[in-house]
C-alpha cells in the first residue's frame, strides 16, 4: 500500500512525502501509525527512500531505485488493458530446471514471469504469448543467476494437442475472471465519498492485474471474459478521481518550507 501511495503521487510531484502525509493516509486505509512507522523504516533500509530531517519532521525522498521501479510498474499498470491485439500464433517458451534448495532462484523467477505474463507447464517449462519480452526474460534469467542452464524458444504450435487446455493447465483464468468481476462490483460506483482514498484502493486494487492476467489473445480467452470492462472501469475512474485526489494529496503534502 506504501508503494501504491508513492507511485500514484509522491512520483509524479516531488518526489517526495512527508511522514504526516503517508501517516495521515494510510490511517484512513486502516493502517495504524506505527506499522506506518515501520514501513518507512524498512523501505528505506531497503534502499527505496532516503530520509531528510527538517526541523522536528521527516521528509521521505525516493531514491533513484525506486523511482525506475515505480516508474516500470506505473507503466505497465496503467498501460494494461487487458487480451492482447493482433496476436500472430507465435509464442515465447522458457525451459529451465532451478534446484529445489535455490529458494531465491524459484521465487523471482516464478513472481517476475508471472508479471511478464508467463504460465507454467511444469517441469520448468514457461509459455508467453508475448515474444516482444525476450529481453525482460533474459534479464530475469541473469538476475536469478540461472541464464547458463536455461533454453529460451520463439516457437509456433503445428496444430497437435488442445490449444485451450494447454492454456487452462498454464494459467487459472477462472479465478482471474472471479477477480475481475469483484473489482467491478467495487468500483462501479462513480460518485464514492473520498476521492483520495478512492483512488488509491481503485490502484491498489487494479495493480495485482497486471501480474495475473497473462493479457492472451481474445481466441484464447473463456468466452465470458470481464478483463477488457474492468479495464475501460479503471481507466474511466481513475480519471474521474484523478484531480481531487491530486488536490487532496497536495493539501497533506505541501512542499517544504
Amino acid at each position: 500500500m506504501l508503494f501504491t501511495v508513492l507511485g500514484e503521487f509522491a512520483l509524479v510531484a516531488e518526489r517526495t512525502a512527508w511522514t504526516s502525509a503517508l501517516i495521515e493516509v494510510l490511517g484512513q486505509l486502516g493502517v495504524d501509525e506505527k506499522a506506518t512507522r515501520q514501513a518507512l523504516m524498512r523501505t528505506a533500509a531497503d534502499g527505496w527512500l532516503r530520509a531528510e530531517r527538517i526541523g522536528r519532521r521527516t521528509l521521505w525522498h525516493l531514491t533513484p531505485n525506486a523511482e525506475r521501479l515505480l516508474t516500470d510498474g506505473a507503466q505497465r499498470i496503467y498501460s494494461f488493458t487487458g487480451p492482447a491485439q493482433g496476436w500472430d500464433g507465435t509464442w515465447l517458451l522458457v525451459s529451465v530446471r532451478v534446484p529445489e534448495s535455490d529458494r531465491r532462484a524459484r521465487h523471482l523467477l516464478r513472481t517476475r514471469l508471472s508479471w511478464a505474463g508467463f504460465g507454467s507447464l511444469g517441469a520448468g517449462l514457461w509459455i508467453s504469448t508475448h515474444p516482444e519480452r525476450e529481453a525482460e526474460v533474459a534479464e530475469v534469467l541473469r538476475e536469478a543467476r540461472i541464464a547458463d542452464d536455461a533454453h529460451v524458444f520463439i516457437a509456433t504450435r503445428p496444430g497437435i494437442g488442445d490449444v485451450r487446455a494447454m492454456v487452462q493447465q498454464a494459467w487459472d483464468l477462472v479465478a482471474v475472471e472471479e477477480q475481475y468481476e469483484d473489482f467491478i462490483a467495487e468500483f462501479s460506483d462513480p460518485a464514492r465519498k473520498n476521492a483520495l482514498i478512492d483512488q488509491i484502493e481503485l490502484v491498489h486494487a487494479w495493480r495485482r492485474f497486471p501480474a495475473i492476467d497473462p493479457a492472451l489473445p481474445r481466441e484464447l480467452l473463456p468466452s465470458r471474459w470481464s478483463g477488457v470492462k474492468a479495464a475501460t472501469l479503471f481507466g474511466q475512474q481513475h480519471t474521474a478521481w484523478a484531480p481531487a485526489a491530486r488536490t487532496a494529496w497536495e493539501a497533506l503534502n505541501p512542499p517544504r518550507t
